[in-house]
């Protein structure tokens, strides 16, 4: 097992459900075990983070009415506030990344793209673009408006992508770091009903992975970076067969070598195990374990890609499994006390 050289790590949470806001915990390189080290509950339900490529900066959504987000200075090993929470212009940021000289947001409830620009010295400035999404899907009581539930930056760096699961589609825009005025490129639609929910990349950059919340299914894609173009190829089951509904999964990551894919699962409480081939055009599910306790809503690979950390949103856990080298499949080795948990990062 290979050691992790961040040495600390991030983890949010939902303060309207007892969490405690972002919570930094020590990493130890070995085991994996969580230490927390301290709290902040300056910004309201910092749902999702993201850091920095330095480590320098954390940035937080703040996942309610009147979605905010949030930057804090990282450096002395406290969360210290750059600035007060600025305004996304959305309800229900869900999701957030850093592309462009810019942090982007998806706005679940609104159904929009923020760019927020990123000041020198990290902090954030008013929006510089809001790009409302349009459309709907088939699920009378999910899809009668857009929900854009992640957002992220393609390998390339040229593309941000939102994924809609109100529209069952996924959208590729252009941000030009000058401006920070999001525009839309190209839209994929993927099959009506499945409401995608993230989407993850392989690392040989030419395919991805959209994992579908209203059917437990991920769906491959070849992907052009050239064009900026996300092409559906096919989709396979991330629960065995039998299973009954009620399943909702949430989160997908892929191996640094990309060997593997894997899936939460909420309802069904598991991780599934996809095994990719060379091309990356195909998965197969090999298996689901427990994912250690109640609702999953994120999965994050360790630094080393030889760790997961499940966060269990109902539960109130975050759960470290090591991976075995050969077969993918995660085997428990810890767990943290972790309130109404959604994320965890490392930095």
């Amino acid at each position: 097992m290979g050691r992790d050289r961040a040495a600390r790590a991030f983890i949010g949470s939902f303060t309207t459900a007892g969490g405690h806001g972002v919570t930094a915990v020590a990493v130890d390189g070995g085991s994996g075990a969580l230490t927390p080290l301290g709290s902040s509950a300056a910004v309201a339900n910092p749902s999702y983070l993201a850091a920095s490529a330095d480590g320098r900066v954390l940035y937080a959504v703040g996942e309610s009415a009147d979605g905010t987000a949030a930057a804090f200075d990282i450096t002395a090993g406290a969360l210290r506030p750059l600035g007060t929470p600025v305004s996304v212009g959305g309800a229900g940021p869900t999701h957030l990344a850093l592309a462009a000289g810019h942090l982007v947001t998806a706005n679940y409830d609104s159904g929009s793209v923020t760019a927020l620009p990123v000041r020198p010295d990290g902090g954030l400035g008013p929006a510089a673009s809001v790009l409302a999404h349009h459309g709907s899907g088939p699920d009378p009581d999910r899809q009668r408006e857009p929900h854009a539930h992640q957002v992220l930056a393609d390998p390339s760096g040229r593309w941000i992508v939102s994924v809609d699961l109100g529209t069952d589609s996924v959208r590729v825009c252009e941000l030009p770091p000058r401006t920070g005025v999001l525009s839309l490129h190209a839209e994929t639609a993927l099959r009506p009903g499945s409401g995608p929910r993230h989407l993850a990349f392989h690392p040989g950059g030419r395919h991805a992975y959209v994992l579908n919340e209203l059917a437990p299914t991920l769906t491959v894609c070849r992907w052009d970076a050239e064009a900026g173009a996300l092409e559906a190829l096919h989709e396979v089951s991330v629960v065995e067969d039998g299973v009954s509904a009620d399943t909702y999964p949430s989160e997908v990551v892929v191996a640094p070598d990309g060997r593997f894919a894997w899936a939460a699962n909420r309802g069904h409480d598991s991780i599934a195990v996809l095994a990719l081939d060379a091309s990356g055009e195909q998965a197969r599910l090999v298996t689901t374990v427990d994912c250690g306790g109640h609702w999953p809503r994120d999965l994050t690979l360790a630094p080393s890609g030889r760790r997961l950390y499940a966060s269990n949103e109902r539960s109130g856990d975050v759960t470290w499994f090591d991976l075995d080298a050969a077969t993918g499949i995660p085997a428990r080795a810890g767990s943290l006390d972790a309130p109404a948990a959604s994320c965890l990062v490392f930095a």
